[in-house]
């Protein structure tokens, strides 16, 4: 059975909740832009995440593998800036 729409963008959220943390602890943030049909996850990172040498790295390893694990359909995370 799949997820509608609100499921995986409630579940997004949950994966975001669970990430905010480690952002807000460094100055950042993120937030939820759009999940696009093809099962994008489109975010915006935000403060100090935004001029972060490796935010592209923390996005792929942590945003994405955290939404995946609470969204497995989730096929791509994008930064929108």
């Amino acid at each position: 059975m799949s997820m509608t729409t609100e499921e995986i963008k409630s579940n997004v959220e949950k994966a975001l909740d669970e990430i905010r943390p480690f952002l807000q602890s460094d100055g950042g943030d993120i937030t939820l832009i759009s999940i696009d049909n093809d099962n994008s996850v489109k975010v915006k990172l935000e403060g100090n995440c935004i001029g972060c040498s490796v935010n592209q790295m923390t996005l792929k390893s942590g945003v994405e593998m955290t939404i995946k694990k609470y969204a497995p359909q989730i096929q791509q995370v994008i930064n929108v800036v």
